[in-house]
């Protein structure tokens, strides 16, 4: 370990391999990387999302990283009994790890993103086309911008400027650049089952400044409501299946509202941390008749610590509840289903060291205000590291605000400042030689 930096006021800050990895973190090369993730329309499930894997494992290779890209063993994987679940088509997955020489004597540092993108949505709501990035000044525009081709961006300056630096490590930088995160978790799943670990991750998911140390669960669900069909001029000899679903509407809302009584401390902030809401209806054919099927889609939030089994059994026991109580839903109950993705929340344990080696980074690389912690109403993958025993948070550029909308955006300052905290998190927990 080199001699520390020292401030004016004479406080040692970074060491001499920190500064000089800090210094090797070129903002315009950032700034071109974002560029070049944003224009890989690598949308989930499409020929895309296994593009962008290829483009990055010759990045990771040109950073000097030993790279392992394999086609995953899909059916095998969909057959696995902890399979969390997808919702996109695919014909073909890739993994991608990139892993720094192992030192011989130190931890492993991962830092892990996903490559996927959702769709763009009503092209007409965009300024331009959403896989060709627009600069305004700092900010760069597009699908993925912050979701998280910002984090990944950081990532990879992270890794090349150890390698720009010529640092010596005494442990290990391993890169898990993972698909599928958006549908479910396929990408970090299958590279968890490929036997690669760590003792520690950081995923770089847009935080907007905070730490995020915990995640809430999401689960996809179907209902199938069934009616009886009958010409819309004598609709009384029929049963709308929209109507038959009302209740049931209802009945869920209530539901929500008695799973967020006690949200834990680090969901407190959320009006509703565990939401449970309906994304699709789908009903009826032809406007002059009754309706005789009702199918609706939704998420069910899971919260901290809840067995996901639990959380399901619960929702099913509203669903029959609401049919007992109903004469037509009584003899002709609702069909409940789980396609999709199946989030568990995840956690880092309680007083892991983890945060607080990311706040003295910021502290020492950035300055400004600590990095609030809190916990995340969405599903991601922490949970499945989490899952593995490996202690994971998210830290990482952009707010999740703007994500999956037309306004998605991310600043090129922001990508450099998480770059730099990362660098010195991973210095200080893998060490130098």
């Amino acid at each position: 370990m080199g001699t520390p930096v020292r401030e004016s006021g004479g406080v040692d800050v970074l060491s001499d391999e920190e500064a000089a990895v800090l210094a090797a973190i070129d903002e315009a090369e950032v700034a071109r990387t974002l560029l070049e993730l944003i224009a890989i329309p690598s949308v989930t499930g499409s020929p895309a999302e296994s593009e962008i894997q290829h483009h990055l494992a010759g990045r990771l290779r040109a950073s000097g990283l030993d790279v392992d890209l394999w086609s995953m063993d899909l059916p095998a994987l969909l057959a696995d009994p902890g399979f969390p679940g997808s919702e996109a088509p695919r014909d073909e997955a890739w993994g991608l790890v990139g892993q720094t020489q192992d030192g011989g004597d130190g931890p492993t540092f991962v830092v892990q993103g996903h490559v996927d993108v959702v769709p763009p949505g009503d092209l007409a709501a965009w300024e331009g086309d959403p896989f060709v990035p627009r600069v305004t000044g700092d900010l760069v525009h597009g699908r993925g911008a912050c979701d998280m081709k910002a984090g990944l961006a950081a990532e990879l300056a992270v890794l090349a400027a150890l390698r720009d630096s010529g640092v010596r490590l005494r442990g290990r930088v391993a890169a898990h650049f993972v698909v599928g995160e958006e549908d479910g978790g396929l990408g970090a799943f299958g590279t968890l089952r490929r036997g690669y670990g760590g003792d520690v991750c950081v995923i770089a998911e847009p935080t907007a400044g905070s730490l995020i140390t915990a995640n809430a669960g999401a689960l996809t669900f179907r209902l199938t409501v069934n009616g009886k069909a009958a010409h819309a001029s004598s609709r009384y000899e029929g049963v709308s299946a929209l109507d038959a679903y009302v209740p049931l509407h209802q009945a869920l809302a209530r539901l929500e509202a008695e799973r967020n009584r006690e949200p834990h401390p680090l969901m407190a902030a959320y009006p509703v941390p565990y939401a449970l809401s309906v994304g699709i209806l789908r009903s009826g054919d032809w406007s002059s008749s009754v309706p005789d099927l009702l199918v609706a889609e939704g998420r069910l939030g899971v919260r901290l610590g809840e067995d996901p089994a639990a959380a399901r059994a619960e929702f099913e026991r509203c669903v029959a509840r609401v049919c007992a109580l109903d004469p037509w839903l009584r003899e002709h109950p609702v069909a409940v289903s789980w396609p999709g993705g199946q989030f568990a929340s995840g956690r880092l344990p309680a007083g892991h060291p983890l945060p607080d080696a990311v706040r003295a980074a910021h502290a020492d690389a950035v300055g400004g205000p600590a990095l609030p912690e809190r916990g995340a109403p969405y599903g991601s993958d922490l949970r499945l590291y989490a899952g593995a025993g490996i202690p994971a948070l998210q830290y990482g550029p952009g707010d999740i605000g703007v994500a999956h909308s037309p306004r998605e955006h991310v600043a090129v300052r922001e990508v450099v400042d998480v770059a730099r905290v990362l660098a010195v998190t991973v210095l200080r927990t893998v060490g130098t030689k």
